[in-house]
Order: structure tokens, then C-alpha cells, then sequence
């Protein structure tokens, strides 16, 4: 979705919401503190909120496609946060695990959809889909998580970062291959145009690796004084990345990524980060809230042991496959299973992925009525997931930074 129709469709609606934001923040305030209390994280109360108010449960939003943008825009603040608090060195050492990782879980996926398929009928266009969608991480979730348990310096929290920017990545080519096998006939030029685009973004990557620090970008002293330029400077390197990607038909969120890593080279992130966080917060809530208000309860119930099989099958199949990569990598068992943990959801890229799929007739309103919903339920139930392991592997409800502290002295 291109950055001018989520501002026009923001603003065209935002004086018509301001009953509904001020009800939604109230909500978000009490059930944070709520969740708190028993110690689960706040993206959960978000999509709870989601459910609660959408259009499935009591139908207060009458902006559902605007929250949608909304959403969207929280992503590509997001990853220009992770952008400037990645260490590119650390990313490029652990090319390998990202990389070959990220195949393995595909590739893995795939074939198991496909054995699945076999008995169900499903044609091959809807195995590949479908094993994408459910390879693909929560970048959302977990890099709020890894924060928030300060991991993000760690080695499993460097590892598991490397392999949810690697599947991030990867979302460009799978929906080109999703258009493919849907049908559409995608032109030269445009295939041409993508290709330039992965070619620049490398090149950038590259360039920020070997030079290390990018001492030519304009940040005087005086914008340390100036909160409100900064705050438009921030912005303007987010969404430029973001709008440039979008030109060459890529992700913005990859764009506003890359952004990031230019501002983090240009010693700016100390700044940046007082200055625009809080946007982050935002924007980062209502995309959580937007996802749960797409659950459809009256769904759930009439397909509630179909989807409570195949939910515990991806986060036990996921689960398993990301442990075993990161034991490969040299990581201890019980580092690699709470790092398996972290993985095992399914992301919110993989929304996109059903869109498109759903959009070319690949799946029918059944399955991706069905998808949605397991993705939904996958993100909401991560967080249980992640505490429930840690206590299995910490035997004595170790939190995940004990428990590679003592894989680190083991």
C-alpha cells in the first residue's frame, strides 16, 4: 500500500474517530495493566482490544480499512527502529544461520503442506502459499520481546535476529512467486524494476558494512537542540527508504529498514529514539489491534478443533525446526529450544501473503477466512508459548536472559 494512500485515507478520517481513539486508549491503558500484573506482555491486550471492538465482536470501528493503514504504518516505523539497533556486523557473521536458515524453514514447511495437501486436495499453488505463510516469524512480536528481556545483544537474541531479518527479506520474492503461480502476468519492466531495487538496497547494505560510520549525513550539533527538526529529520529517513522501496515495487517496511541502518551509521539513533518512540508505541498498537479486530469469533467457534489442531501442529512443527537450526549454529539445546520458542509463531508478513493469494484466487474465502484467523492466534498465543518453555527448559521458571546466562558459564 503506497504511503500517500494510508496519509489521505488517515486524514480523511481521523476527525470523524477521535471518540473511538480516546475509547481505544483507555482500553489499551487498562488492559496493559491488567496483563501486567500477570506478567504477559502488552501486544497481547492489543489484540485483544482487536477482537473486543471490531467488527466481529461488539462493531464499534467504522474506519476498519483506515485502522488497516494505520497498521501498516506502525510496521514501517517499526522496522526503522530495527533498523538502527541492529549491529550489521553481527547480522553479516551470522549470514549463514540467516540465510540457510531461512531456506531450511521454507523449503521444510512447504513439503509438509504439501504432504498435508495430498490428503485434502489441495493444488500446488495453495501448498507453496500456505508454506510460506506459516514459515514466516513475527518480527512485531519478537523484537518487542527481545527488548524487553534485553536480548537483544545476546547471542540467541543476534541469532533469532538474524533469521527473522533474513524471512523479512524473503517476503519481496514470495510475493512475486505468489502473483506468478496465481496467474498474473507480470512484466519485464516490472520484474526489472524489482531486481534494480534489491540490487540498491544491497549496494547500500554493503556500503554501510564496509564504511562502518557515514560521517557526511547533515547531523550538526544543532539538531541535538532542536527536538522538532529532529523529529522531521527522523521521519524524513524513514519514510523516504519507505516510499523509494515502494517505487521499485519492494516492501516499504524493507525500505524504512534500510533507512534505519543509514541513521544508525550516522550515529543518530540516541536522538532519534527520544524523539519519535513514541509514534512507534502508537502505530505499533493500533497494527496489533487491527489484526485482532480481523478475528471472527462466530468463525472460531464453527471451526474450532480444525484450527486448534493445526494450531498446535505449526507452533510444534516451528517450534522444532527453528531449534534444530539454532542447535546446528552451535547453540546449547536449551538455548536453541527457547530460541525455537521465540520462532514459532506465525508472522504478520505473512497477512500480506494471504491478501495477495486471497486476491488472485489462490485461496477461497473459507481458507483465508481460516488463515487469518490462525495467524491472529498464533501471534496472541506466542507469548504463553515462549514463558511456557522457558519454564520446561529453566525447570525453575528461569527467565530467557538466566537461562543463557548459564549456557554462557555451562
Amino acid at each position: 500500500m503506497e504511503l500517500y494512500v494510508i496519509m489521505f485515507n488517515l486524514s480523511s478520517s481521523f476527525g470523524n474517530s477521535i471518540n473511538l481513539i480516546c475509547g481505544i486508549g483507555l482500553l489499551v491503558v487498562v488492559a496493559g495493566y491488567l496483563l501486567k500484573k500477570i506478567h504477559q506482555p502488552s501486544l497481547v491486550s492489543y489484540i485483544l482490544i482487536g477482537v473486543l471492538i471490531g467488527s466481529h465482536g461488539l462493531d464499534v470501528i467504522e474506519q476498519e480499512e483506515t485502522m488497516r493503514f494505520i497498521g501498516e504504518l506502525g510496521i514501517v516505523l517499526l522496522f526503522f527502529f530495527i533498523g538502527m539497533e541492529i549491529d550489521l556486523s553481527s547480522f553479516v557473521r551470522d549470514w549463514k544461520l540467516a540465510v540457510f536458515g531461512t531456506l531450511a524453514q521454507i523449503l521444510f514447511s512447504i513439503l509438509l503442506v504439501y504432504v498435508l495437501g495430498y490428503f485434502v486436495g489441495w493444488n500446488n499453488a495453495r501448498c507453496i502459499v500456505l508454506g510460506c505463510v506459516i514459515a514466516l516469524s513475527s518480527s512485531a512480536v519478537i523484537f518487542k520481546l527481545l527488548e524487553d528481556k534485553n536480548l537483544m545483544n545476546n547471542r540467541i537474541g543476534q541469532n533469532v535476529t538474524s533469521i527473522l531479518l533474513a524471512q523479512d527479506m524473503a517476503i519481496a520474492p514470495i510475493l512475486i512467486i505468489t502473483s506468478l503461480i496465481g496467474g498474473e502476468h507480470a512484466t519485464v519492466g516490472s520484474l526489472i524494476l524489482k531486481v534494480i531495487g534489491g540490487i540498491i538496497i544491497i549496494v547500500i547494505i554493503t556500503y554501510i558494512y564496509i564504511k562502518k560510520e557515514i560521517k557526511w549525513l547533515p547531523f550538526k550539533k544543532a539538531i541535538y537542540k532542536d527536538h522538532e527538526l529532529q523529529v522531521f529529520l527522523a521521519l524524513f529517513f524513514c519514510f523516504a527508504g519507505a516510499l523509494v522501496a515502494s517505487l521499485f515495487g519492494l516492501s516499504e517496511a524493507l525500505g524504512a529498514f534500510v533507512g534505519g541502518l543509514v541513521m544508525h551509521a550516522g550515529k543518530a539513533t540516541e536522538w532519534i529514539t527520544d524523539a519519535i518512540h513514541s509514534f512507534r508505541i502508537l502505530f505499533v498498537a493500533i497494527f496489533f489491534i487491527s489484526i485482532g479486530a480481523q478475528i471472527d469469533l462466530l468463525f472460531l467457534k464453527s471451526n474450532a478443533m480444525e484450527i486448534g489442531i493445526l494450531l498446535m501442529a505449526v507452533f510444534l512443527v516451528n517450534h522444532f525446526i527453528n531449534a534444530v537450526i539454532l542447535r546446528l549454529s552451535g547453540n546449547p539445546w536449551s538455548t536453541a529450544l527457547v530460541g525455537g520458542a521465540l520462532l514459532a509463531q506465525i508472522g504478520e508478513l505473512s497477512f500480506l501473503i494471504c491478501v495477495a493469494a486471497f486476491n488472485y484466487g489462490i485461496l477461497t474465502k473459507y481458507s483465508y477466512d481460516f488463515t487469518i484467523s490462525l495467524i491472529s492466534l498464533t501471534i496472541c498465543i506466542s507469548p504463553l508459548w515462549i514463558i511456557l518453555t522457558e519454564k520446561i527448559v529453566g525447570a525453575k521458571r528461569l527467565s530467557v536472559s538466566e537461562v543463557v546466562k548459564n549456557d554462557a558459564v555451562g
